[in-house]
């Protein structure tokens, strides 16, 4: 199945606020021509200068103007699958992003709303571009979810493909333990903590015993993580945990969180249906097939639109 999302990485944005200057401010809503329409949406040349304005935010180079005006045909083309199903998306969660976007650049939302409007983007701009990723992120998962149930015999086909084996995978059942800092203490106290954390990392005996072992120290965290097989691992743990056996730590790593680690509880070797489902999952993943998937989906929605150009 294909789990990555295009649009990841303009969500990953990060604001070069230290050396933004002001942009020239885009034409006014009031003297905005049409200049393009897609499934009937008219996109409007204010809407371009907005998204020119949103591209050189992001130090994209290259004609910015034809990038905005691709950008935004294709956002309409998302925008109408994903409209045409149940799928909605509240103002709430959009507000919650922005808000989490702002708190990453050390913003506050009206802060980030001041910065977009200075650089002739406007917050409502990007929110709408939040909306449009959120609903085409649910219209993509659930549209291959549904072409997967169609083939109810792939695996069985995958299998026979094989010889009639099932790959397998290690499933994990992890522990982490998190040594918390608070933002406003990580200048003065991470270093400490993190001392703390790998003493406690060097004495660990089994997850049993770990909760009652945090019990006596000051703000330490323990949370059980389950099971996970390989393909499913935290990205950013992925490769600390790979490869270790039963009783074994990560080493600490500090994190906005704090100084943490995780421990193995346990493993097994697992070749079921779902383990089989996922490291073939993987192996697309891996290969491109899941972009091409994407790509192949978009075509069609272009293949379909009528685009008209004034």
């Amino acid at each position: 199945m294909f789990r990555h999302h295009r649009y990841s990485a303009a969500f990953a944005l990060s604001l070069a606020l230290s050396c933004l200057t002001p942009l020239a401010m885009p034409q006014t809503a009031a003297a905005s021509q049409i200049k393009l329409v897609v499934n009937k949406v008219p996109i409007t040349s204010y809407d371009i200068a907005k998204r020119t304005a949103f591209l050189k935010l992001q130090r994209k180079k290259g004609n910015l103007r034809k990038m905005a005006e691709e950008e935004l045909i294709e956002d309409a083309l998302k925008r109408s699958a994903w409209e045409s199903t149940r799928i909605r998306i509240a103002d709430a969660e959009v507000d919650a992003y922005f808000a989490r976007f702002a708190k990453s650049n050390k913003l506050t939302a009206a802060q980030l709303t001041q910065v977009l409007g200075q650089s002739g983007v406007t917050a409502q701009h990007y929110k709408e571009f939040i909306r449009t990723q959120m609903g085409w992120g649910q219209y993509v998962r659930a549209r291959l979810a549904a072409e997967k149930r169609k083939d109810d015999n792939d695996i069985t086909k995958k299998i026979l493909a094989r010889g009639g084996e099932k790959p397998t995978a290690t499933e994990y059942i992890l522990q982490q333990v998190i040594f918390v800092v608070p933002q406003a203490e990580r200048g003065s106290r991470l270093a400490a903590r993190t001392k703390e954390a790998e003493a406690m990392r060097q004495r660990f005996q089994n997850c049993e015993s770990t909760p009652e072992f945090a019990r006596g120290l000051m703000d330490v965290t323990v949370r059980n993580l389950g099971r996970k097989l390989a393909p499913e691992l935290p990205g950013d743990w992925a490769s600390h945990i790979k490869g270790l056996e039963q009783g074994q730590t990560t080493k600490v790593r500090q994190t906005d969180r704090g100084a943490e680690f995780i421990a193995v509880c346990r493993t097994r070797a697992v070749s079921d249906d779902r383990a089989a489902e996922m490291v073939w999952d993987a192996e697309d993943n891996a290969s491109g097939q899941g972009a091409e998937t994407l790509e192949k989906i978009l075509a069609e929605l272009r293949e379909k639109a009528n685009i008209q150009r004034k």
